[in-house]
Formats: structure tokens, sequence, C-alpha cells
């Protein structure tokens, strides 16, 4: 299953992914995100499950969610072509809801880690997001979060 995915997004074609397989990737990247500071914990799992429940799911499907994402996120080595291939499928309005959902869980644990906010400025730069739309957004997640800058 991950394979078949994978070789969708990592080809060279536009080959055709489904809402689910685009969510899947979406959550990997959350996932990557959450991995880049080498520290995994359950504050940042169960940010990424409220994330996905927040996308249209249930607590148990964005676990299930989730649990996937891992797995794929530890398949796809790529981030560069990776996120590209998201970004020629999803549209620009999303793409912006993606990044948020990439701030939220960088903050999940309420600081951010300099592995983090280098991965968050590579995959926003390929989302077709400038570092002041970036910025932007991450203002609005944390003042929603209730955390200062």
């Amino acid at each position: 299953m991950f394979m078949d995915l994978l070789t969708r997004l990592m080809g060279d074609t536009a080959a055709p992914i489904d809402r689910d397989d685009a969510e899947l990737a979406i959550a990997a990247l959350l996932v990557r995100v959450a991995r880049a500071d080498d520290h995994y914990d359950q504050a940042e799992r169960d940010r990424i499950e409220q994330v996905l429940s927040r996308r249209g799911l249930t607590a148990d499907e964005a676990a299930a969610r989730r649990a996937q994402a891992e797995a794929l996120e530890a398949e796809a080595s790529d981030t560069v072509r990776f996120t590209r291939q998201i970004k020629d499928r999803i549209a620009l309005e999303d793409r912006r809801a993606v990044l948020a959902a990439l701030w939220e869980v960088a903050y999940a644990d309420n600081s951010r880690g300099a592995d983090e906010d280098s991965l968050i400025r590579l995959v926003s730069s390929l989302l077709g997001m400038t570092d002041r739309e970036s910025a932007e957004i991450r203002q609005q997640v944390l003042a929603r979060m209730g955390l200062e800058p």
C-alpha cells in the first residue's frame, strides 16, 4: 500500500492520487516535522491526531491515520520530491492550512526546535509560500494556541 502511494508521489509523472492518499501524505509531513528534532513524544502524537480530526476524521480514524503516516514517513526519504508532489496536487488554500498544522505540531511541546524550524521553512517554500507568509501563519498559530512568539 505505502510503496504504491510512494511510487505515485515520488514518480516523475503527475499520477493521480485520491483524497485519502493526499490526506495520508499530509499526515506524513506532520509526522516528519514532529520527528525533526529527534524527540517524538505523546504531546506531538496527540496534536497530530487533533489536526487530523479537524480535517474530518473521528478520533479513532485520526489515530489510525497517524499510525499509517508514521510508517509512510519512515519510507519517504526525500522531503523535497515528496512535498513538491503534494504541492502539485493540493490547492493553495489547503496548503496554507497544512502549513498552519505543521507549525501547530512543531509547537505541540510549547517550543520550536531549530530542526523543526528548518524543515518547516523548506516545506513552506516547496509548498509555494514565502517566508513572510509562513511567519504570518506561524504568528496566527501561536495566537490560537495562546503561546508567546
